[in-house]
């Protein structure tokens, strides 16, 4: 596996270095300090299986840097990791092609777990993001998540499903949610199908985006599935 980490920052890329090292038994990692370099690393390895993009480069910056990425290598995924990380910023990012969102600020496990589910061909997109955003926006009332649970009934959803999106909430891929439910594969892809349908969306990251409009996060949703 090849990851290419772009980042100005030399104590940043190194440190994103340890972590995507973990990700399998043998990682090749590349360093760029900005984009120019970055596009050059990409056209040179084709074999680059990630990009690792900071929005705040020298140069050619921001959704620049990532529009360049999508143009001139639209199959290789690219996932943002910015200290930027508002609701706004999220959902630009990925309207304009990235496969995922980290906030520099989250733990080792969950950029671990993001990556992964990028890996794996889903979107990664951060539920805190989301609900501090519409916190911000006024969309989301201090009462809005304990309403939202109480009617977790009323949409539809299982004591299961609401586990099963409390994890797609926290990032998990269906391997992952498999081991941590014991469930078999193809229960999980049914429950995931159920989950989008029940939220009226088509993919993983409409169903985050969905959940958290209606107040719910992955603590609420785990907490009400157990209480039931």
């Amino acid at each position: 596996m090849k990851i290419l980490i772009v980042d100005d920052h030399p104590l940043v890329r190194d440190a994103m270095s340890r972590i995507v090292v973990e990700l399998a038994p043998a990682v090749d990692v590349l360093q760029a300090a900005d984009c120019v370099q970055g596009l050059a690393f990409a056209r040179d390895a084709p074999d680059v299986d990630l990009v690792l993009l900071d929005l705040n480069l020298p140069g050619v910056q921001g959704f620049e840097a990532l529009e360049r990425f999508r143009r001139e290598h639209p199959a290789l995924p690219v996932v943002v990791v910015s200290m930027h990380h508002d609701g706004d910023t999220v959902r630009e990012v990925i309207r304009r092609g990235a496969m995922g969102f980290i906030p520099k600020v989250c733990t080792k496990e969950i950029i671990l777990g993001a990556l992964r589910l990028v890996l794996s061909g889903a979107v990664y997109v951060p539920s805190q993001a989301m609900a501090e955003d519409a916190e911000a926006t006024g969309t989301q009332s201090p009462g809005r998540a304990a309403v939202a649970l109480t009617r977790l009934g009323d949409l539809g959803l299982t004591p299961r499903q609401a586990e099963v999106l409390a994890l797609m909430m926290r990032g998990r891929n269906n391997k992952e949610i498999c081991r941590e439910l014991g469930l078999a594969e193809r229960t999980v892809k049914l429950h995931v199908t159920a989950v989008l349908n029940v939220l009226r969306v088509s993919s993983r990251t409409q169903a985050v985006l969905a959940a958290t409009r209606l107040g719910l996060n992955a603590e609420n949703l785990a907490g009400g599935a157990g209480g039931r």
